[in-house]
């Protein structure tokens, strides 16, 4: 299952360059993870200061 990012993402772009398959982008207010190429690494999550990011 997916991560997925809340409006509690302050878009800070710390988790984009934590992922390894390039599943995140900056969307229209905050950061988007694309469901269909997220591997559910975690990485992103543990990189997150608001803690926005969890599984799906």
């Amino acid at each position: 299952m997916a991560h997925v990012i809340s409006d509690a993402c302050i878009s800070c772009g710390s988790c984009e360059g934590e992922c390894p398959v390039s599943a995140i982008s900056s969307g229209d207010s905050q950061y988007v993870i694309d469901a269909d190429s997220c591997i559910d690494c975690g990485a992103c999550a543990g990189v997150c200061p608001t803690g926005a990011i969890s599984e799906a």
